[in-house]
């Protein structure tokens, strides 16, 4: 062992606790190996900055863009909607369909903004199948991970492996390498959670974001109404029905085969078997309900369901000093069609005001309960006549571009399969072509890209330089041959899977890749055996982040939302590791012999 090969592990561990406590931004610590490796003399100015103009890095931050465009364009929307539809309310068919959709998505987008994309839906999907969140959410993250690990640019680990096979003069993966092994791990895995893993996750109530209902004191006046083949209703709209004029009911919105819509719905037909969602006093429905044609459903209360979705929110807005209609009343403000919003309560005095909300008067200081669609609540927080307690920024999709960027998309995805481009000049290509479309603004795109994750690529892939260029590559393949090099190839992937699975858990997957992917180009150099099967053994297990919450950010993602506690993972994701490392144990060196 040399000094240099002792001092490039002592920056490597340093780095490793640091990255493990948390307590330093983990592209700060990248750009602190960075440095370290620049300063020792252990590489040159040129070597230390290489990874800035790394394809790998170009790629990554190209496909935020992309990936962004699919969002903006409301292409994500519609794929997870559309397939989360066919699931039903089943928990196992739930599970399996989230899973397949979120893991298909991830195959060609960024994990963390598929498993974003589809978060809310499935927290929505899971209330009215009356699933706990934490049935559903870590199946959502793993199933990016899975997914992500299918296609070439599925996650940054695959990426850079194929670049440390490229530094070392060998052919790198293609877009579809990962493909065939990605594809049994991925059903694999997934057959492994409807059946076993699900059985191991927690039934957790989920943190309800409308919780105000509770706090408003509404639950006794929210409830949903059936509308029978009799029913006078049909055929006419919401305001034509005169529910709100007549009977003090306010629709909040719709349920027609099992898509909710939710706001003020002016121009709504009403048809036999709707679910109106509506707002009203019980002793009032029960007394009209046979004159409008409604049952009361017994199973269903709408406090149960998400009042929130990407289209509609409930907030808080408090009347300003400078609103004209201090002293009037809801309904002689017009409210509904003056905001195009539903006052739910009053909050005054530590009293919530509830019942026939439209004699209440409004006055100073009066906080408001407020349901409907997401840009009506955003036009409030330019009227000076409230102050939104919980401001939203609001997210318009872009859907008359979604057929260009499905178009442009597409293209990239060819020009890659067929060879025309490297993955790095098709992304950027598709990328600044999302642009000049209009899919993405400028701004939008800078913001899409998450340059943390860029940084931190950038700052570790020095790391993998020095390890080959100071012999720590080949001392640590030899060392790990050594110990198990007597069972053979296997037995060195074995090591290799284990060593990449635990740094992941602690370091970004992406630096996790950087590291081990030296090493085990090295040791299969020693034993002359082709380094594809090790190197692409390194991709997968760098995805292989299911042990604990911190292992990827999409698993932070949906650690708040599920209710989840530390160790839940690991009960769940500890069998799904070892399954992973069987099948890659068993079936990699069938696609890439040794």
């Amino acid at each position: 062992m040399t000094t240099e090969i002792v001092l490039v592990l002592s920056i490597l561990g340093i780095a490793i606790v640091l990255f493990a406590s948390e307590r330093l931004r983990v592209d700060l610590i990248s750009m602190m190996v960075l440095l370290s490796l620049l300063l020792t003399g252990l590489l040159t100015t040129e070597e230390a900055f290489s990874g800035f103009s790394n394809p790998a890095v170009i790629t990554v931050w190209a496909i935020y863009i992309v990936s962004a465009s699919l969002t903006h364009t409301g292409i994500a929307d519609f794929i997870g909607q559309r397939i989360l539809h066919v699931a039903g309310f089943s928990e196992w068919r739930l599970i399996l369909f989230v899973m397949l959709t979120v893991g298909t998505m991830s195959a060609f987008m960024n994990n963390i903004g598929a498993t974003a994309v589809l978060l809310p839906a499935v927290i929505s999907m899971g209330r009215r199948a009356r699933i706990p969140a934490s049935k559903l959410l870590i199946p959502l993250a793993f199933g990016s991970l899975l997914g992500g690990v299918t296609t070439l640019i599925g996650t940054p680990p695959n990426l850079l492996v194929s670049a440390a096979l490229a530094d070392a003069g060998l052919t790198p993966f293609t877009l579809f390498d990962y493909t065939p092994m990605g594809l049994i791990i991925m059903v694999s895995s997934i057959f492994y959670m409807v059946v076993i893993g699900r059985r191991l996750l927690p039934e957790r109530d989920h943190q309800d974001t409308t919780n105000l209902v509770g706090h408003y004191h509404l639950r006794n006046y929210l409830t949903e109404l059936k509308v029978m083949p009799e029913s006078p209703l049909i055929g006419r709209t919401i305001v034509e029905s005169r529910l709100g004029e007549i009977h003090d009911l306010t629709v909040m919105g719709i349920i027609r085969n099992g898509r909710t819509r939710l706001g003020v719905l002016p121009n709504a037909h009403i048809q036999a078997g709707d679910l109106l969602l509506t707002k009203g006093n019980i002793n009032q429905l029960l007394r009209v309900r046979r004159e409008i044609g409604v049952a009361i459903e017994p199973e269903l209360k709408l406090s149960d369901v998400d009042l929130t979705s990407p289209e509609a929110d409930v907030v808080e807005v408090v009347i300003s000093q400078k609103a004209d209609f201090v002293g009037r009343t809801v309904a002689e403000i017009d409210f509904r069609g003056r905001f195009g919003l539903t006052v739910l309560a009053i909050w005054r005095n530590e009293e919530s005001l509830v019942g026939r909300i439209g004699e209440i008067e409004m006055k100073l200081g009066d906080t408001l309960l407020v349901h409907g669609r997401r840009e009506r609540i955003a036009a409030l927080q330019n009227d000076d006549s409230f102050l939104v307690l919980s401001p939203i920024e609001l997210e318009l999709r872009r859907s008359s571009k979604a057929p260009l960027a499905l178009i442009i998309f597409i293209g990239m995805i060819l020009l890659v399969s067929f060879g025309v481009l490297h993955i790095s000049a098709a992304a950027v290509l598709a990328s600044i072509l999302m642009i000049l479309v209009g899919t993405l603004k400028m701004d939008e795109a800078y913001n899409a890209i998450e340059w943390q994750s860029v940084f931190l690529i950038a700052g570790m892939l020095p790391m993998g330089i020095a390890m080959d260029k100071t012999g720590t590559a080949q001392f640590l393949a030899d060392a790990i041959i050594q110990i198990s090099g007597n069972y053979g190839p296997q037995a060195i992937m074995i090591g290799l899977f284990v060593l990449t699975t635990i740094i992941t858990e602690f370091m970004s997957n992406a630096a996790a890749a950087v590291l081990v992917a030296p090493i085990a180009i090295s040791a299969a150099g020693v034993l002359g055996v082709d380094p594809r099967a090790f190197v692409m053994g390194v991709g997968i297990a760098a995805s292989n982040s299911f042990l604990f919450p911190i292992g990827h950010q999409a698993s932070v993602l949906v650690y708040g939302p599920g209710n989840y506690r530390f160790f839940d993972y690991t009960k769940v994701g500890l069998p799904l590791t070892l399954l992973i490392w069987v099948l890659m144990i068993i079936f990699l060196p069938v696609v890439w012999p040794l």
